[in-house]
């Protein structure tokens, strides 16, 4: 289990921020737009990404996020940040991709704002899990159905390698490796 509400602390988010920031610029040399964080734990990890994206790469960009229910007073809406508008490429932080559920539930939300593109995405772990279709993870499922590339900081076999290496952690080996077993798409 990924659990990202595990960083409690400013310099906890900040170097989670820098991870994702650096990962951001050596995926996409072609540049971003605007980044967004889907409710609920999309919101820190996109603002600390595109804080760090300011900070260590001079790179000032917009974000944005939504909230789960609409405001009827206020800034009212559903959007809280950068309202989109046709041409704009937005890129969506995540934690991880269980399922593909967050997404199903984001992509209306970003489409119903105008002509858009979402062509990537990045998440803290990719689990490699199987998603609904047998043989296929539930990032390779979002790739398909949404055409967006999937990047991760860190995937499962990451993971494991790092495990492997550290003695403390020789305990943790055959659980882990019983669940990849079980649960993982790791071709």
């Amino acid at each position: 289990f990924v659990n990202t509400g595990n960083y409690k602390t400013g310099a906890q988010a900040a170097q989670l921020g820098d991870y994702y920031a650096a990962c951001i610029q050596e995926n996409m040399p072609q540049g971003i737009t605007w980044l967004f964080g889907p409710a609920y734990k999309g919101i820190p990890l996109a603002t600390s990404a595109v804080g760090a994206l300011a900070r260590n790469y001079g790179l000032d960009k917009p974000f944005f996020f939504n909230r789960k229910e609409a405001k009827d007073h206020g800034e009212g809406g559903s959007l809280v940040g950068y309202r989109p508008k046709d041409g704009d490429r937005i890129l969506i932080i995540e934690d991880v991709i269980t399922a593909g559920t967050a997404i199903r539930e984001t992509m209306p939300i970003l489409t119903g704002c105008g002509q858009v593109t979402v062509p990537d995405m990045f998440i803290s772990v990719n689990r490699c899990e199987v998603g609904q279709t047998p043989g296929k993870t539930a990032v390779m499922e979002v790739g398909e159905a949404y055409g967006i590339q999937v990047h991760a900081l860190v995937t499962v076999r990451d993971i494991h390698e790092y495990l492997k290496a550290q003695p403390t952690y020789a305990d943790v080996l055959p659980r882990m490796e019983a669940y990849m077993r079980q649960y993982c798409v790791l071709d």
